[in-house]
């Protein structure tokens, strides 16, 4: 057995069930689980038909490289949602299963893993998949932390010059999970300094990027700071995309890279024989989703609803800050995390995940310790009753 296997922590919904076992929740109360961040909004109705329209695509083996009709749509959107001149679906796009394959994946192609001493810089709170990714590429990650202090802006100033120069690939998640932070064009600023002064690639984990809250202002991504910083042809930089938030779709497992023309050409390489090419008809339903926008709209109205009617309920008794994006309240909690994730659990059926088991202790502390990610991926009225849930056990605990 691959022995990098030993290195991998139990996923944090592992750890979750553990700490939940035994504990019983009232038998009146119906569950109310806040803890998956696993879209729960209807998949539109026009992307079921787009399915079962082009059934006649599984007659066909899949190309890595995907239609050309998918990634002529994945280009057009990139363009219009983040203002960039066409991009070259030729080169500049790849079809993947979902994000989490593709941000696995792009680690195994982007690591030598007989350089002993190799490292991936991930923000910390962070997806677990960038930690396991990294161990099992034979690299070890590096830990930023990002602190309620300093607005849960990773502390990119004080990683040492020495862990710059082993890096050979840093993850960004924007908007962020679990805080819904946006990175600033001032940080990509610095941050594509970096890469270019130690060459290392940049992956942009932005799955949560259409789950925002002003209509009038998106969240900046990669691609659009590296057109205003004038870094033609994205160099360094690999974007991660999918529709399982944007379109309500997570069971569809459909996604993009897209970026710099000279990695993606390597990364379709790697997947040409790691086997991970999407479906035709899944790609050809992908097709229907990227050109409508009218369903995206709708998506971020729900959430919107929810989360006013969340925060109006739960504030102030468990203080809350409105996230920038994605669909996460990150909150902070008295005492242990985990202790008020099952107390929450026994007392009312509800159930949030621990900040702690989305981070590491680095650098002489954990993040995550003292939040709860609380995912309002259900409905507006479950989020009601998950919030007058919450804001009764909060106040007389």
């Amino acid at each position: 057995m691959n022995p990098r296997l030993k290195l991998l922590q139990p996923y944090p919904f592992e750890r979750l069930r553990g700490l939940l076992a035994g504990a019983t929740p009232p038998a009146d109360l119906a569950p109310v689980n806040l803890s998956l961040g696993e879209p729960q909004h209807p998949t539109p109705d026009f992307l079921k038909r787009a399915l079962t329209d082009n059934l006649g695509g599984l007659s066909r083996y899949p190309l890595t490289k995907g239609l050309p009709e998918l990634r002529e749509a994945v280009a057009a959107w990139l363009a219009r949602r983040h203002g960039l001149a066409a991009l070259d679906p030729e080169t500049q796009v790849l079809p993947t299963m979902g994000s989490r394959e593709a941000l696995f994946a792009v680690i195994q192609a982007l690591v030598d893993p007989a350089e002993h001493d190799a490292l991936v810089v991930c923000p910390n709170p962070f997806y677990q998949i960038y930690e396991g990714a990294t161990l099992l590429a034979g690299a070890r990650p590096y830990f930023v932390n990002a602190l309620a202090s300093r607005d849960f802006a990773p502390d990119w100033d004080h990683v040492p010059e020495n862990v710059w120069k082993r890096a050979r690939a840093l993850f960004v998640c924007s908007p962020n999970n679990p805080n819904g932070r946006v990175t600033t064009l001032a940080e990509w600023e610095k941050l594509f300094d970096l890469a270019h002064a130690h060459d290392f690639t940049i992956v942009s984990d932005e799955c949560y990027g259409e789950i925002h809250f002003d209509e009038a202002n998106p969240p900046l991504g990669a691609l659009a700071a590296a057109k205003a910083l004038g870094l033609e042809g994205f160099p360094r930089l690999v974007v991660m995309g999918s529709l399982s938030k944007r379109s309500n779709a997570p069971g569809l497992r459909s996604g993009f890279a897209a970026g710099d023309a000279a990695i993606l050409r390597d990364f379709a390489l790697y997947r040409t024989y790691h086997g991970s090419a999407m479906s035709n008809t899944v790609q050809l339903a992908s097709v229907a989703a990227w050109k409508d926008e009218a369903h995206v709209a709708e998506n971020r109205r729900l959430y919107r609803e929810k989360f006013d009617a969340f925060f109006d309920l739960v504030n102030p008794a468990l203080p809350l800050t409105r996230p920038e994006a994605a669909f996460y309240y990150w909150a902070k909690v008295d005492g242990d995390d985990a202790a008020f994730t099952r107390e929450l659990y026994a007392a009312t059926g509800v159930t949030v995940l621990p900040g702690s088991y989305l981070s590491r202790e680095a650098h002489g502390v954990n993040p995550g310790k003292g939040f709860v990610r609380i995912a309002l991926v259900s409905t507006v009225a479950e989020a009601r009753e998950a919030g007058r849930r919450i804001a009764s056990f909060v106040a007389a605990r």
